[in-house]
């Protein structure tokens, strides 16, 4: 039987893509955190720092987080086009070839540690190349499509971004700013396995070993419960250790309360247990409320923690 390679989106293009397909080939969304999260370790540093050279830093963790997602859609165009929410992705679209997204993945990688070495430092540079190495082989080709731990081993790439901002200012990677790392890779877990709970469906249909379908729904509402019990006090620990002030105190604390509150609920729940009751792209099962609520708090606290961060290390480089 003969192989064509038309029939297989991910291989080639049917027609010439658009720019903003390759701007969807980076992953803006998850840019903007990464950019958010970095921007913090970078003010968190207290260093004063010239303004071109932290705007070049920013830049050029952007791009490598940029590199990160071009090179993981031009692995997973096969599994992105079997999964509802990842379906109209370029390469899983046919938009973009996958030996282009590679190859703009790479470019853009390359780019990224050259300039931030060059222009910023060596252990910023560093710590980005190993970020983008970590996501794009350690997760996206070793992991994902192999163990039920993708997301927690994966997530390190995800909770660098504000190690390499703190290293960009002050050319050094203290204790605090693994804290924040910390603190992301957490959250990482509950966060995404409340999603997975109630998309399932999705990542079933490609193969792709998520907690839910590996151990079963009740045991992943008790792992979510777990992590959340030990990202809750840890979250809270940078205001005791220099790191955060009054503000942060109240932010994660009263941010925690919530989410541990949410997390018992989905404990007790039977979140992903039941039947959809709709086809929708995002439609909740029977009872999957408690997932749906917990995985839309998780993305507001993480954003919130890491606000009063900045807002207080701004206000202390101004002199305020």
């Amino acid at each position: 039987m003969a192989h064509s390679s038309s029939l297989d989106p991910a291989a080639t293009a049917a027609a010439p893509a658009a720019w903003t397909d390759y701007l969807q080939l980076m992953k803006p969304r998850v840019m903007s955190l990464v950019v958010f999260t970095a921007l913090t370790g970078l003010l968190c540093a207290d260093r004063p720092m010239n303004p071109w050279l932290a705007a070049i830093a920013v830049f050029c963790i952007a791009t490598g987080a940029g590199a990160s997602g071009a090179l993981n859609m031009a692995y997973e165009g096969d599994i992105d086009a079997l999964m509802r929410r990842t379906k109209s992705r370029p390469v899983a679209a046919g938009r973009i070839r996958k030996g282009d997204a590679a190859a703009f993945g790479m470019v853009l990688g390359l780019f990224s540690v050259m300039v931030m070495g060059l222009g910023v430092g060596l252990l910023a540079a560093g710590l980005l190349a190993f970020t983008i190495a970590f996501y794009a082989i350690v997760y996206t080709l070793l992991l994902k499509r192999t163990t039920a731990q993708n997301i927690v081993i994966g997530g390190a790439a995800g909770a660098l971004p504000p190690v390499v901002g703190w290293a960009a200012a002050s050319g050094q990677a203290p204790l605090n700013a693994w804290l924040m790392f910390a603190i992301i890779f957490l959250w990482t877990p509950p966060h995404f396995w409340a999603l997975s709970l109630y998309v399932s469906t999705d990542y079933a249909k490609a193969g792709v070993p998520m907690m839910p379908l590996v151990k079963g729904m009740r045991s992943t509402r008790r792992q979510i419960f777990a992590y959340s019990l030990l990202l809750v006090p840890l979250a809270v620990m940078p205001a005791f250790t220099g790191l955060g002030g009054r503000l942060y105190l109240a932010t994660s604390g009263i941010g925690g309360v919530v989410f541990l509150g949410l997390a018992l609920r989905l404990l007790f729940s039977h979140a992903g247990e039941d039947s959809p009751n709709a086809s929708g792209l995002y439609t909740i099962k029977t009872g999957g409320k408690e997932a749906r609520d917990l995985f839309a708090f998780s993305i507001g606290y993480l954003f919130a923690l890491f606000a009063a961060l900045m807002i207080e290390h701004a206000l202390k480089l101004f002199g305020y």
